[in-house]
């Protein structure tokens, strides 16, 4: 993006016109002796037969500086399982992809239901942490930095500067989180731009500007799934299982660390991946599903910060979320007619009455159960109970890859 703002909350690190991606890819491989990254991609088999995880597995391939790699395939048979590790076969960079239907990896979740550990349901965050243990067990990596697997504009710069801010040995970032601008021929990312963002704002002006809001306010795009940690963070954070992951771990990160090394860094000039339809009829699919998952995980952290919640106080977020939300459709219809981009104010309208409908979703089970389902406890507790998990993993995603 094309300007040089602070929040003055957290760290921006712009993206500007002449950056040589090979001279910062350098800079990272000379890093690495001292703060090694590893990269993790919680996958599903699916998005190896798209057109955007082929690419990408051509484009790692290039990719010089990584301490390695590791998959967690998610929904995959054996020969799936096979034919995933065989795209790897030819990396330079030592590849370990994680069965998590295979037997060894579904005997470590039954362990782990035996010692009443939780690993939630299956998805994304269940992927993620399983990989972060992984990852954990080897003690090499410095820092973890994790991708989707179904980014159509991929590039090698995008890796790059996302592990460029917790690699470099003169920066002091523990966590660093990908932002770019969701823009084609039309704007897409409804979900930040019509629910986070006016939610979270409305949010502030009813409970007056608690610290967890205005961090959160603080990112561009708080939704990205693109984003790096040192592996003493991944020790301590709970992940969530559900769609509200990358709000849950921006929770976490707001609990366990100091602002000034948190940062927010521009991958790319555009960003486009696998696009979810609204399902404004279901809540059980779709963007829908997701912003329901996101509302109550926002409000569930902010009765953990101290805030009174009630059925009048969700009333009223209510109404005034459809007043930010309306008031940010007009906003980004100006945005793109100054642009000459393609605007339905009505689909945009859809939207917000759609997730003015998930927020009512959220708010009534939220009252209904405050706590809700328990985030993945982080891996201090899983080894706290199971003291040689880690290893048994290790071993389990070893004899997996032989």
């Amino acid at each position: 993006m094309s300007d040089f703002y602070q929040t003055g909350v957290i760290s921006t690190l712009h993206r500007f016109p002449g950056t040589k991606v090979e001279k910062m890819e350098a800079e990272i491989k000379k890093f690495s002796r001292q703060q090694p990254v590893t990269l993790l991609l919680p996958s599903l088999w699916s998005e190896f037969e798209g057109p955007a995880m082929p690419r990408i597995v051509e484009l790692l391939k290039t990719v010089k500086y990584l301490r390695q790699i590791v998959l967690v395939l998610d929904k995959a048979d054996e020969d799936q399982f096979r034919r995933a590790r065989a795209s790897f076969a030819d990396f330079a960079t030592p590849v370990r992809v994680i069965w998590n239907d295979g037997p060894r990896i579904t005997g470590i979740y039954s362990l782990l239901e035996r010692h009443k550990i939780s690993t939630g349901e299956r998805g994304k965050g269940r992927s993620v942490w399983l990989g972060m243990g992984y990852i954990l067990s080897d003690e090499r990596s410095y820092a973890v930095a994790l991708h989707d697997c179904d980014i159509l504009t991929y590039s090698r710069e995008m890796l790059a500067r996302l592990c460029y801010a917790v690699s470099n040995t003169s920066m002091s970032y523990e966590f660093a989180k990908g932002f770019y601008a969701r823009v084609t021929d039309r704007f897409n990312g409804r979900v930040t731009r019509l629910l986070v963002t006016p939610l979270v704002r409305t949010l502030q002006k009813m409970t007056g500007y608690p610290p967890f809001l205005l961090f959160l306010d603080s990112f561009r795009y708080p939704l990205a799934g693109e984003f790096a940690m040192t592996t003493d963070l991944a020790r301590i954070v709970r992940i969530p299982s559900d769609w509200g992951l990358e709000v849950g771990i921006l929770s976490e990160v707001f609990r366990n660390c100091a602002s000034r090394r948190i940062c927010e860094v521009d991958l790319a000039d555009s960003y486009d991946h696998k696009h979810q339809e609204l399902s404004p009829e279901s809540g059980d699919s779709g963007l829908n599903r997701m912003a329901i998952e996101i509302a109550k995980h926002l409000f569930r952290t902010l009765a953990g910060e101290g805030v009174h919640i009630s059925d009048g106080f969700f009333k009223s977020v209510k109404a005034m979320y459809l007043r930010e939300a309306q008031d940010a459709i007009r906003k980004y219809n100006d945005d793109a007619l100054i642009n000459g981009l393609l605007f339905d104010r009505h689909i945009e309208g859809l939207a917000v009455e759609t997730f003015a409908r998930s927020i009512e979703v959220a708010a009534r089970a939220v009252i209904e159960d405050p706590l809700g389902t328990p985030l993945i406890p982080n891996w201090n507790r899983v080894t706290a109970a199971v003291p040689d998990i880690l290893e048994q993993l290790r071993a389990a995603v070893e004899e997996d890859n032989r």
